[in-house]
């Protein structure tokens, strides 16, 4: 695996971390379905977050959470709701996204709830 693949696991584990902190339930990681992957499928409450992770080192200029194309957006919000569907959930889904800045030996963690909206 290498540097950026295993920096991506990394981030997605910090960012799971995180969520637990804050009373998720992580309810599946890297949940595939056709073309699409799901990171992270969290529940609080009555909530089903749908979490897209990004992850970056300092040396990125573009903010990171523009990183997450319209294209991406359609088959993450296709997997959600074949997974929304299969699993019989009748809870709010907002999608968010998390995400991971590594500046030196130190991360910072930002959580946009309803990221999708801001597109």
């Amino acid at each position: 695996m290498g540097v950026h693949n295993e920096f991506g696991k990394k981030g997605e584990s910090m960012a799971a971390a995180y969520l637990i902190k804050r009373g998720y339930v992580i309810k599946y990681r890297n949940y595939r379905y056709l073309k699409a992957e799901i990171d992270i499928i969290a529940q609080k409450g009555n909530i089903t977050a749908i979490i897209e992770v990004k992850s970056r080192s300092s040396t990125y200029f573009e903010e990171i959470a523009e990183t997450v194309s319209r294209k991406k957006i359609k088959l993450i919000v296709s997997a959600a709701d074949h997974y929304i569907n299969s699993h019989h959930l009748d809870t709010e889904v907002r999608f968010d996204i998390i995400t991971i800045l590594k500046r030196d030996n130190r991360f910072r963690i930002e959580h946009l709830e309803n990221a999708f909206y801001h597109f």
